[in-house]
C-alpha cells in the first residue's frame, strides 16, 4: 500500500484523503519552524489520516495553528469540525459566507442530505461536528495570517461558490485554489476539468477569479483535487475555455426537454474532445468513467445556473 501523503518542497505535503478513490480529494499540511495548518480536511473519514501525516512530522497534535478549508463543500470542510475536536490550539479560518455553516452545520448537513439522499449522506460523510464560535476566525479580501512568520494572504474567489477563498503562500510561490481552478487527476494529466458542481457556479465571477490568481504569476497550484501543478497559465487556457463551451452550450439548451442528460453528454463531448487536443490516447470508456463524477455534478451545477438566469 502506497503511503497517504507525500512530501513536496517548502514544508507542504499533500495528504491523500481516501475520499471516493485514491489521489481524488487532498488535504494539505504547511509545516513551518514547528507549527503547522491544515488546508482542507476531506470528509470526517479523513480525519485518522490527518492526524497521522501529523505523527508522521513528529508533530504533536497541539502544534496545529491553524485549519484552513477554502469553502465548506463537504470534501474540502465536512471533517472539520471531528478534525478540530484533536487540535487544541487550532483554529479554523474560513470564508465569512461559510461560518455559520461550521457553527451549526444543521443546514448544511440538511442540503447535503436533499442532493446525495440520506443514505449517501451518512456513507460518504457521516454527522458534521459543529466548531465553537470563538475558535472561527473569518477572513476578509486581502488578509494574512502568519503561520510561525509565514504569511499566508486570503483572496475572496467567487466563480464555483461564493463563499470560497484561495490562499497565496509566499514561501512556495503557490495558490491553494479548492475548486477555483478546476480538478487534475493524477490518470489525466495535462488536462483540467472544471469544477462547476451546484449551487453557485457565475462564469464572469470565475473569469475574474482565476485572472486575480495568475496575476501573482504563481510557481504552484496547489488543487484539492489533485496535488502540485504547474503551467498555471496554460493549465488556465484549457480551463476557462472549457468553461465556456460549458455555458454556451447550457443556454442553448436551456429549454430543452430532458435537459439534464443533454447537459451530461454535451459536457462529455467537450472534456472529451479536449482531452484528444492534450493527446490523451486513452479510451473512451474509461475517460468517461474518470470523469463520470464531474460531468454528474457540472451537469447539476449549471442547470441551476440556469434556472437562475
Amino acid at each position: 500500500m502506497t503511503s497517504p501523503y507525500q512530501r513536496l518542497d517548502h514544508g507542504i505535503s499533500v495528504v491523500d484523503t481516501g475520499f471516493l478513490r485514491p489521489r481524488f480529494d487532498a488535504s494539505f499540511l504547511i509545516v513551518e519552524n514547528g507549527r503547522a495548518a491544515f488546508v482542507e480536511t476531506g470528509p470526517n473519514s479523513a480525519v485518522p489520516r490527518l492526524l497521522a501525516a501529523l505523527e508522521a512530522h513528529g508533530l504533536d497534535r497541539a502544534a496545529v495553528d491553524y485549519v484552513i478549508p477554502t469553502h465548506v463543500h463537504l470534501d474540502h470542510a465536512g471533517g472539520a469540525g471531528l478534525l478540530m475536536q484533536e487540535l487544541p490550539q487550532a483554529k479554523l479560518v474560513i470564508h465569512p459566507r461559510g461560518a455559520r455553516h461550521m457553527i451549526d452545520p444543521s443546514v448544511l448537513m440538511e442540503g447535503v442530505r436533499a442532493v446525495y439522499g440520506a443514505e449517501v449522506a451518512a456513507r460518504d460523510y457521516g454527522e458534521l461536528v459543529p466548531i465553537p464560535a470563538e475558535r472561527v476566525i473569518t477572513t476578509t479580501d486581502g488578509m494574512v495570517i502568519e503561520l510561525a512568520g509565514r504569511p499566508l494572504r486570503f483572496a475572496d474567489t467567487p466563480g464555483h461558490a461564493r463563499h470560497h477563498h484561495c490562499i497565496w503562500d509566499e514561501a512556495s510561490r503557490g495558490w491553494f485554489t479548492g475548486d477555483t481552478f478546476g480538478i487534475v487527476y493524477p490518470e489525466l494529466q495535462p488536462y483540467i476539468v472544471p469544477a462547476t458542481a451546484p449551487v453557485q457556479f457565475d462564469q464572469e465571477a470565475l473569469h475574474v477569479s482565476v485572472d486575480r490568481l495568475l496575476a501573482q504569476q504563481p510557481e504552484l497550484m496547489y488543487l484539492t483535487h489533485y496535488g502540485a501543478v504547474r503551467d498555471a497559465g496554460q493549465l488556465a487556457v484549457q480551463f476557462l475555455a472549457q468553461v465556456d463551451a460549458m455555458a454556451d452550450a447550457a443556454r442553448s439548451l436551456i429549454n430543452a426537454p430532458g435537459r439534464h442528460d443533454q447537459l451530461k453528454r454535451a459536457f462529455g463531448d467537450i472534456y472529451i474532445a479536449e482531452l484528444r487536443r492534450s493527446g490523451s490516447t486513452q479510451s473512451e470508456n474509461f475517460l468517461r468513467e474518470i470523469l463520470a463524477t464531474d460531468i454528474e455534478l457540472n451537469a447539476q451545477g449549471l442547470g441551476t445556473w440556469l434556472d437562475r438566469k
